[in-house]
């Protein structure tokens, strides 16, 4: 019984150690088959994103190296949008909906944009490259003290032509008006522009606020219409060189880009006179980056840059401390710098009143809509 009872104890702890055995291995199982937990990835995260410019203006109006450089002495990245004209341009401000920190309006645009409280003041400190400003370009009439903008490019509007296709020389709104070339003339979908321009032909002035005048100018405008083959957007110097037309009516710079690649291209301002403006480079009430926006204008008011600007997109210089660098041939050409007998038959637009601009629309809107039916 001693030998039994010995030997039931052995059987129990041989039972318990073996017991104990598997516990010891089904816990070490159990955690073995837990899921190892990885660590969480850590991402670094900027302190200071890249600031971003973004700019509003006309379509080939910039050198693309002067976006290049600025990006890379300013450490930004620039946003860069086209529109197609002016009307455009004020609607999207007015909408809102959009915010940009630099736009280049025409100069009677600007007026609008003061009164209607669209533009941002600017910091004349903090572009001290206004100095280098021509003084014809000081103080306009459509922003007195540059108080919203700085003057980006001036230049004329006239006739870009095809001498290879008109078989002669223009230089006069009769011939660009001719029978001859019905279908074959396209001019500008800008209701101020040309509608100032029929009123210059007709001898009235092209700000006229006199409702029988703008009435006779749509009248022209609508007693042409077959004669018109097209009212285009910034890009009529492409279709005059594609040969879509024989003559459009374009901003003077858009013509020459073209005529360095097609010699058959000419341009003139008609006899009978035309317009003169200026562009600018303002800040909107809404941008989100006034500082970086004045920094801009101020690296573009640069003589080098402001040279560079001109060179490029073929149109006067406002920045006199640009003249030395602006290339000769340019410098030289009449077309582009017009003499004081020619720039004596050249007008500024100016912003009318409200009921004149009334007219003015709701006859731009006739003349469309007489095309469209």
């Amino acid at each position: 019984m001693v030998i039994a009872r010995a030997n039931r104890r052995r059987i129990r702890s041989y039972l318990s150690n073996m017991l104990l055995a598997v516990l010891l291995t089904l816990v070490a199982l159990l955690i073995a088959c837990q899921p190892t937990e990885t660590p969480a990835t850590v991402v670094p995260v900027s302190k200071e994103t890249t600031p971003v410019l973004k700019i509003y203006n006309w379509d080939t109006y910039i050198d693309p190296e002067i976006l290049t450089s600025f990006e890379e002495d300013y450490s930004v990245e620039i946003d860069y949008r086209i529109f197609d004209n002016d009307n455009d341009l004020l609607e999207e401000l007015q909408d809102g909906t959009e915010s940009y920190d630099v736009i280049v309006p025409s100069d009677f645009v600007v007026a609008i944009m003061r009164k209607e409280g669209l533009l941002a003041p600017l910091d004349k400190d903090a572009i001290p490259n206004v100095a280098n400003l021509d003084p014809t370009f000081v103080s306009p009439v459509f922003d007195p003290a540059n108080r919203y903008c700085m003057p980006y490019q001036w230049g004329t509007v006239g006739i870009g032509y095809n001498q290879e296709a008109t078989g002669r020389e223009i230089n006069s709104w009769s011939d660009f008006f001719d029978p001859e070339f019905a279908g074959r003339v396209a001019m500008l979908d800008d209701y101020r522009t040309t509608m100032g321009l029929v009123l210059l032909i007709l001898g009235y002035s092209p700000n006229t606020t006199n409702p029988q005048q703008i009435a006779e100018a749509a009248e022209f405008l609508q007693g042409y219409s077959d004669h018109i083959g097209a009212y285009t957007g910034d890009d009529a110097q492409d279709l005059l060189d594609s040969g879509e037309f024989d003559m459009v009516v374009e901003w003077s710079g858009d013509i020459f880009q073209v005529m360095e690649e097609n010699e058959d291209i000419r341009y003139v301002i008609p006899t009978e006179g035309s317009i003169i403006w200026t562009d600018n480079a303002c800040i909107p009430q809404n941008s989100m980056n006034k500082e970086l926006g004045q920094q801009f204008i101020n690296y573009i008011l640069k003589p080098e840059i402001g040279a560079k600007l001109s060179n490029y997109v073929q149109y006067g210089t406002p920045n006199e401390a640009s003249l030395p660098y602006i290339d000769k041939e340019v410098l030289n050409d009449p077309a582009v710098y017009p003499p004081e007998s020619v720039r004596e038959r050249l007008f500024f637009l100016v912003d009318v009143n409200v009921a004149a601009t009334q007219l003015y629309e709701q006859a731009w809107s006739a003349i469309l809509e007489g095309r469209d039916s």
